[in-house]
């Protein structure tokens, strides 16, 4: 394998890659700059790393909770505990900071199906400020991410719990039991149409979990208000993916009711609050149904950045908050000409990584490498108004041409071609030893 020269990317992965192989991949794209993660004074990552101003017209160099825990979780994995940490510490200080608006919820003071008097999940992650703007911050899952990232950190006694740590457990607790979130329709991880989405539950169920696994291993208690309310919350979220999965949902009306979303991958990996069966049953319902030849709808029917976006919307309005009527961007939309998107190949490659190691199925291990020479190809080329190896949030039609959006390089689809690096290495250690 020659990494770096006229060969393209997905050809750097031979039929039966060794770890030397996978570490000069991770080596050469380090010094390109592929896996480039700046922080920003506060310890968080904006969305993604450029500087022009149009670019901040799409608003990505502010903070949204998902992709920082997405991010961060990838950092963790590979060794950077302490880049992690100032995250986590940093999401601590802002939410500390807004305690109120979990108070105000839990209380009854403020609405629920208002979604600014919500957790914001979108902020200035420099000042650790609200943005003046309206936004779809009806979100669990990232508040149940973010449950989820701190918990793992604390069973992995890579931070100790503090006042302002137990304080926050606990509120989330209180907050979700109190939004009901196993029947409460958010905007989800593509903030649009509020609906009961199944990829929201499960990201709540699994930092509920979590957090209940690490109560249990230390004796630490939550406050007297949110500790009864604990195994109820897990219960209720359990329930209700058993009733909606493998759909992402099943409410009748055709605005919401959705069968095949991307999103709910992420049950499957990072997140690992599915059984088996349900995780080989999510890969392949995307594989069958989401897979395109460049990368990966998020659903069918996705307007964002359809064909030839830039020329149909300003760059201010590519961005905007669609949660409360998406129809005007929908209209835009022609058939089989959604977006393809460059997070999901990665999450692939790694769940048949995992399900290869756990089994030992030349049929998982074909699919791993299948998926990251996909996601390989998808690196930026030379001839990139972004520069070589660049890692786009999707590729959409322009003037009949696929190529990569505005928002390039996007942090999360950096570390998810990280962590699927990571598992291709794992894999072929361990195919090694058969050899």
């Amino acid at each position: 394998m020659t990494v770096g020269t006229a060969l393209p990317p997905e050809e750097w992965i031979t039929e039966n890659p060794t770890t030397k192989d996978i570490d000069e991949i991770v080596d050469f794209l380090t010094e390109q700059g592929t896996f480039n993660f700046p922080t920003l004074s506060t310890g968080l990552f904006s969305a993604a790393a450029a500087d022009s101003s149009e670019f901040r017209l799409t608003g990505y160099q502010n903070v949204w909770v998902r992709d920082n825990i997405h991010v961060a979780h990838a950092l963790w994995v590979i060794g950077e505990r302490n880049v992690v940490i100032d995250a986590v510490q940093a999401f601590i200080t802002f939410y500390a900071k807004f305690r109120h608006k979990f108070v105000d919820i839990i209380d009854g003071k403020t609405d629920p199906p208002d979604a600014q008097s919500r957790p914001h999940i979108r902020f200035d992650g420099e000042s650790l400020t609200e943005n003046d703007e309206d936004w779809a911050h009806s979100q669990n899952d990232a508040l149940g991410g973010l449950l989820w990232l701190i918990c793992k950190l604390l069973r992995a006694r890579d931070i100790e719990p503090d006042e302002q740590i137990l304080d926050l457990l606990s509120l989330l607790v209180r907050y979700f039991h109190k939004i009901e979130y196993w029947q409460d329709e958010d905007s989800g991880h593509w903030e649009e149409t509020k609906k009961i989405e199944s990829s929201s539950v499960g990201c709540v169920v699994a930092g509920l979990r979590e957090l209940n696994a690490w109560l249990e291993e230390t004796a630490v208690q939550l406050d007297s208000l949110a500790q009864p309310l604990l195994v109820d919350c897990i219960k209720n979220g359990a329930d209700a993916l058993d009733e909606i999965l493998p759909a992402e949902c099943v409410q009748p009306d055709p605005s919401q009711n959705r069968r095949y979303d991307a999103a709910l991958l992420f049950l499957c990996y990072p997140f690992e609050v599915v059984c088996e069966e349900m995780t080989a049953q999510i890969a392949e319902d995307v594989r069958n149904n989401l897979m395109e030849p460049i990368g990966i709808k998020r659903y069918i029917g996705d307007s964002y950045w359809c064909a030839d976006y830039r020329s149909l919307l300003s760059a201010e309005k590519r961005t905007t908050d669609f949660s409360e009527d998406i129809s005007q961007r929908d209209a835009l939309l022609k058939k089989n000409q959604e977006a393809q998107w460059c997070i999901f190949d990665p999450t692939l490659s790694v769940i048949y990584g995992k399900r290869f190691l756990e089994h030992g199925s030349n049929e998982d291990r074909e699919l791993q490498i299948a998926h990251l020479k996909r996601s390989l190809a998808q690196l930026t080329t030379a001839n990139s108004r972004f520069a070589a190896y660049r890692c786009p949030e999707s590729y959409f039609l322009e003037e009949g041409e696929w190529i990569p959006n505005d928002i390039c390089p996007l942090l999360w689809t950096q570390a998810n071609l990280r962590l699927a690096l990571h598992w291709m290495k794992l894999a072929c250690a361990e195919a090694a030893k058969t050899e």
